[in-house]
């Protein structure tokens, strides 16, 4: 499973960041304080979901034998009617019936589903 750290120190707001070996650093913009050296803590949950939305259609697309060219997964984060995603999906090389198949899978991506269900968290102390 995935695992990871933040460290934040006297640096308003730069976080550094470790995900599975990864190096990142997060932060916020200006207008709330940071200096906008990285994503936002909200970009990092659009790049979760767009990643995985990515990944999980180009397998599926991948074990179908189909053409699929590209997939681009364009979203927001939006406070209508309360927070929420929008998601689009631009899908290139597959027919009508191939792409409808698609965006139906991407409702039932991993991570879609973790945020659609929630996640309890468990906090404690070291």
């Amino acid at each position: 499973m995935a695992y990871g750290t933040a460290r934040i120190g006297k640096d308003h707001y730069r976080t550094e960041i470790d995900v599975s070996g990864h190096a990142l650093v997060g932060d916020e913009g200006p207008g709330l304080g940071g200096k906008n050296v990285g994503p936002a803590p909200y970009d990092f949950l659009l790049a979760g979901l767009g990643a995985c939305t990515a990944i999980t259609l180009r397998m599926y697309a991948d074990r179908k034998d189909w053409p699929l060219e590209s997939v681009e997964v364009g979203l927001r984060l939006t406070n209508k009617d309360g927070l929420r995603i929008d998601r689009v999906l631009t899908i290139a090389g597959l027919d009508d019936e191939q792409m409808a198949r698609l965006a139906d899978i991407a409702e039932r991506t991993p991570v879609t589903l973790t945020l659609k269900g929630g996640l309890p968290i468990d906090t404690r102390l070291a």
